[in-house]
């Protein structure tokens, strides 16, 4: 049997203008550039971290 990885679906809501720089490396982190680019991402610890920090600039479309 194989498994399949939960993803979750990342969109960018939030403009980078006035983001600190480490804000900034998270969202790139994220796979996200430009507003309104959606992600599809694996649900890892890790990743909810990253989305934790810049949550008033993206928002999780799916689970």
């Amino acid at each position: 049997m194989t498994k399949t990885a939960k993803t979750i679906k990342v969109k960018q809501t939030g403009s980078l203008i006035g983001a600190t720089k480490v804000q900034r490396a998270t969202v790139l982190g994220l796979g996200l550039k430009k507003m309104n680019a959606e992600k599809v991402l694996q649900d890892t610890p890790a990743v909810r971290g990253m989305i934790t920090k810049v949550a008033h600039l993206v928002t999780v479309v799916e689970e």
